[in-house]
Parts: structure tokens; C-alpha cells; sequence
């Protein structure tokens, strides 16, 4: 006998359920592509337990025939399909016939459905192993049930991550679809608890407030292009509008959502110059193109495709950015006015005498400085660094007065500040040229997790709390997270809707609105979740948001005071020389490197 031999179904299809079905979140996206193919005005979906115990689609579409349940969930039927040439130009979410019976194979499937015209009925498939199909009174449309995904798979079950992580997987899928399909309504129910309701719309930015906020939806600038038979609309994020992870770039074509390394990276290079190291522009992207120049057919999962000239995309994607941010004349980040600079750790001794560190409004401009830039009584004989601060304590004297200008006292540094970004720091051995937003984020990322590791993190009540409207999504994190939060200093309190008040915040954030704290945090923390990150990844993941928002930006302006606070106190802070993301904070030119650039050696 020989020794190949033909594989059983059942072994095809779990084969087949290992490449479509990796999680719940896989399962979702599949019954919403068929729910989709089905013409429906609404789709209501149900979670349990991340969707491991339960996955409920439910469409008013078309409906099944009560005679075809049976081959619905055998392997390889389908309807949307007849010839090898459809493959070419497939015009449905759905194609392959590979899904419910993948799905089928590894858990506990309910299928319920009625035509307009017909009479309803169910089946159930439990470990590939189908039921008749018997008489049911439901409505016009199809509602699917998957129980217990894996739970005749011990080996694959035991590879699903906490619950909580697997609804983040699932919900996100539920969202790039939601976000495709504007003119369907949607809603999400988690463990009961109702995360989405979402009416149908011809505006795709009202989709976009519905899932992610009225205040995100309305900063965002449109964009639209188009190369012949090629063309891409869409909303892109204002620079200062950044995020910390990629959540808020999504990609479409044809109404599918996919990944693309290529166009991603084209929206990344449009921002070029606009946006620190490490932090994510908003990008919701929908090409259209005729059906034969892109190829769905490339990966089991159908989440990333294949163009026929993918050079051509890129550079549309590039055009239409740039073009936009130039007729807005954005040469540098889109800055709004911004909150003055958030309270410095008060480091001792190195603040200056006098001074408490950071400040807000007058308080921080009038802050007295522990020696003046400018002595009125110059060393004689001192040939010292030309500044040329317009700061806000001291002016700089005449040019004809340079040469009496002295050094700092013995011990101390000269810094001063450029271009409102960069402080340069003269030394024994040469110039230091540091980043100031990257320095105080270190410094208060350490302030802050020094605080908290001792329980002795310093909390700022709010005289009159402020009101946050969130994304539902994001709302859901609130709940699930709201003591992670109170341990890192934010008070949380549902006000009514979307709705949050927050009532305290830590007081090194300083006059940082918390808004912008509570949604740079929420971000950081959707990321580290989906990722599975335990209750102390978490906790350092908000201390990172709280950092990055309160620290100093480029473009904020420092009293010379300031400046030498954050000089000095870098010294104590032995990772000072990386902020949290890992980018460095300062760059060293010895004088040997500048007499080299100077051909002096």
C-alpha cells in the first residue's frame, strides 16, 4: 500500500480553521464579511467573555434557503463564486466557502435564518458534525452563534490569551469593518454591556465620531485624490494631533479593511519633519480601483492584499498628503495654543534658589533666577559664550558688549535655548545639544514612577472637574481599567453617555488638560491590552501617557530659569540620557569635533 493517502474532511477543516480562525477576533470578522455580503441595513453583534464563550452575528440581509443550510457549512461552497476567472474580479467581502465550516470544526455553530419570500429554519454543527435542519420562526435574515470557540481543540483553546485581551482583538475587528461600511448601521454588546450603537450614514466622518469621538472626528482634514482610474478620500490628523500607537490608521479598498506596509509608510513620510520620533499620525484612508488591479487572494485571514502597481498608490497617498499640508501652509506642526509648561520634579539642590521648578502661566514667567545671565559687574579678562536669549527674565546685552559678558560661576553651566526645541549646553569638553520635550519626559516619567513605587504619589483634586466625551471603545477602558487609573493619579467618574468627569489628576501633570492626558493613557493603554501586558506593564504604560502629555513641547518657549532647572536636574536621573520611547535626549559635539569641522586640526 502506499504511503500517500487523501486526507479525511474533517482533518481539511481543521487544517483550514487554523489558517482562518486564530481567535475570536477572527471569527467576528469572518460572520460580519458574510453578514455584509448579504445587502443587510443592520448588523447587531454580542460578545461573551471576549467572544471565547460566545460570538453573536445577527443580520436583516437576504437570508439563507432553508435547503442550502446544509452545504453553508460544508467546505468550499459558496455562492459568490462560479468560474476561476471570478477569482479576478471579486466584488464580495466573503469568496472562498472556507469559513463556517473552519469555524464549525472547532466549536459549537447555530445557524438561524429566513428569506423575504421564504419560511425559517436552523441547523446546528458541533465539531463538523451536523444536525437536520429543522423549522424556525425567525425573522427575515440570518443570525450565527458561535459557542465555546476551540472548546473541542484543548492544544488550540489553551494558546487564546485573557479574556480581556481577546475582546480587544474582537472589538477592533468589529471597528475597521463598522468603519468600511457607514451606510449599514451597527451595534456591539459586551458581556451585556452595550459598547456601540451606530446609525447608518452617508458621512464617513459621523462613522468616524461614532467610534472614536465627535472631538477626534471634527480636527481631522479631509483629503482626496485621485490618478486616473486610481483614486484614495479620506481624513488624515492634524501633526499635533499625533498618537502613540497606530490604533487611529486604518486602510480600505473596496470596503475590505487591509494592511500595507507601503502606504503606511507613504503616510508616514508626508509627516516627515512634522512629528517626534516614535509617535503615530491619524489615518483613515479608502482607495477605489477597478477590481482586476488588486488582488485579495493573498492571504488566508484576507487582511492584506496585493496591488498591480503598488508604486502608484504610494505616490498618490504621498501627493495628496503634501499637497494638503501646503496649502495650509504646514511647514512645522499645526500647533494650537498650547497650555503653558507642566510642573518640573523639584529636584534638590539642583533647582535654582528661589525657584520651585516648572510653573504655570505668570507664575513660571516670573519665577526669580538664582544668578542674572548678564552680571552687571563682568570678570575682568573673562571671554565667555556670546548668548543670544530673548529670554524671559533677562535681555541680552549690545553687541558692542560681548566681549565683558562673563562665565557662569565655577560649577554651573551655560545653557540656552534654541529655536524653542533645543537647548545647547556649553562644557569643559565641548557643546551638549538637548532635546527639551525628551529630557522632561524622562525626568517626569522617573518623577512619577519614583511616586508611585512608593505610594507617595502627590494627587491634584479639581476645583471644578472637567468633562471628557470618549469614543465608546475607549469608554470600555475606563471601566475595565479604573484601578490602574486611581493608582496612577486620575480620578474617573461616569457622567452620563460617552461622558467622563475627571476630579483629580496628578499634580506634576500640572495645568496639562486632563482631556488630553485621559486619551493619550486610554491609547497607550488599548495597545499594551491587546498585547496581553500584566498589571504592571499597565500601570507603566499610563505613567508613559502621563509623561509624554505634561512634559515640555518643542515650540514652548522657556524663561532662561527654566532652562537651567532642566540642565541641572538631568544630573540625577542616571537613564536621563533616553526618554521613555528610547530616543535620546541630547547629542555631544566635542571641541575636537568642532575644530575638526572647522579645519582647525
Amino acid at each position: 500500500m502506499g504511503r500517500i493517502h487523501q486526507l479525511p474532511m474533517s482533518v481539511v477543516n481543521r487544517i483550514a480553521a487554523g489558517e482562518v480562525v486564530e481567535r475570536p477576533a477572527s471569527v467576528v470578522k469572518e460572520l460580519l464579511e458574510n453578514a455584509l455580503d448579504a445587502s443587510p441595513a443592520r448588523i447587531d453583534v454580542a460578545l461573551d467573555q471576549g467572544g471565547i464563550a460566545l460570538v453573536r452575528v445577527v443580520d436583516d440581509g437576504g437570508g439563507i434557503e432553508a435547503d442550502d443550510l446544509p452545504l453553508a457549512v460544508t467546505a468550499h461552497a459558496t455562492s459568490k463564486l462560479r468560474v476561476a476567472e471570478d477569482l479576478e474580479r471579486i466584488g464580495t467581502l466573503g469568496f472562498r466557502g472556507e469559513a463556517l465550516a473552519s469555524i464549525a470544526e472547532v466549536s459549537r455553530v447555530v445557524i438561524r435564518s429566513r428569506t423575504p419570500d421564504g419560511t425559517g429554519a436552523t441547523i446546528t454543527v458541533d465539531g463538523g458534525r451536523a444536525d437536520e435542519v429543522r423549522p424556525d420562526g425567525c425573522a427575515v435574515g440570518t443570525t450565527v452563534e458561535v459557542h465555546q470557540l476551540f472548546g473541542n481543540v484543548p492544544a488550540r483553546r489553551s494558546f487564546l490569551r485573557a479574556a480581556q485581551t481577546e475582546w480587544s482583538h474582537a472589538s477592533e475587528a468589529f471597528v475597521r469593518t463598522a468603519l468600511a461600511h457607514p451606510a449599514v448601521a451597527f451595534s456591539l454588546v459586551h458581556n451585556g454591556r452595550r459598547v456601540h450603537d451606530l446609525p447608518a450614514t452617508v458621512s464617513w466622518r459621523d462613522r468616524i465620531a461614532g467610534l472614536f469621538g465627535a472631538e477626534v472626528a471634527g480636527r481631522l482634514i479631509e483629503v482626496e485624490a485621485d490618478d486616473g482610474e486610481v483614486s484614495v478620500h479620506g481624513f488624515v490628523g492634524r501633526p499635533e494631533d499625533d498618537v502613540a500607537s497606530g490604533r487611529l490608521q486604518h486602510l480600505f479598498v473596496g470596503g475590505r479593511p487591509f494592511r500595507d506596509r507601503s502606504i503606511l509608510h507613504a503616510v508616514q513620510e508626508a509627516y516627515r519633519g512634522l512629528l517626534l520620533s516614535g509617535r503615530q499620525p491619524i489615518a483613515f484612508l479608502a482607495f477605489d480601483l477597478p477590481p482586476d488591479a488588486v488582488d485579495v487572494n493573498v492571504h488566508p485571514a484576507k487582511m492584506e492584499v496585493r496591488f498591480r502597481e503598488p508604486s502608484r498608490l504610494y505616490r498618490l497617498v504621498l501627493s495628496a498628503l503634501r499637497t494638503k499640508f501646503l496649502a495650509a501652509n504646514v511647514t512645522t506642526r499645526l500647533e494650537p495654543p498650547r497650555p503653558t509648561v507642566a510642573s518640573l520634579p523639584e529636584f534638590e539642590p539642583f533647582a535654582p534658589a528661589g525657584h520651585s521648578g516648572f510653573g504655570t502661566g505668570a507664575e513660571r514667567i516670573a519665577a526669580p533666577m538664582s544668578r542674572p545671565l548678564w552680571p552687571a559687574e563682568p570678570v575682568a579678562g573673562d571671554r565667555g559664550f556670546a548668548s543670544r536669549v530673548a529670554g524671559d527674565a533677562v535681555a541680552a546685552p549690545p553687541a558692542w558688549e560681548v566681549d565683558d559678558v562673563s562665565r557662569p560661576v565655577a560649577g554651573e553651566e551655560l545653557a540656552v535655548q534654541m529655536h524653542d526645541r533645543y537647548i545647547v549646553v556649553e562644557t569643559a569638553a565641548g557643546i551638549e545639544v538637548i532635546d527639551q520635550h525628551a529630557l522632561h519626559e524622562r525626568l517626569l516619567y522617573e518623577k512619577f514612577k519614583a511616586a508611585v513605587e512608593s505610594g507617595g504619589l502627590e494627587v491634584q483634586p479639581l476645583l471644578v472637574p472637567e468633562k471628557v466625551d470618549l469614543a465608546p471603545a475607549e469608554l470600555e477602558l475606563v471601566h475595565e481599567h479604573v484601578g490602574t487609573l486611581e493608582r496612577a493619579g486620575m480620578k474617573i467618574e461616569p457622567f452620563g453617555g460617552s461622558t467622563v468627569i475627571v476630579t483629580s489628576k496628578p499634580a506634576l501633570a500640572g495645568d496639562t488638560p486632563a482631556g488630553a492626558i485621559v486619551r493619550e493613557v486610554l491609547d497607550r493603554l488599548s495597545s499594551t491590552t491587546a498585547s496581553g501586558g500584566g498589571t504592571s506593564v499597565l500601570v507603566d504604560e499610563v505613567l508613559h501617557g502621563l509623561a509624554c502629555r505634561a512634559a515640555i513641547k518643542a515650540g514652548d518657549r522657556l524663561s532662561q530659569a527654566e532652562v537651567d532647572a532642566l540642565v541641572r536636574d538631568r544630573r540625577i536621573v542616571p537613564e536621563a540620557h533616553h526618554c521613555p520611547h528610547g530616543r535620546p535626549t541630547s547629542l555631544t559635539l566635542s571641541r575636537q569635533d568642532l575644530d575638526r569641522q572647522f579645519r582647525r586640526t
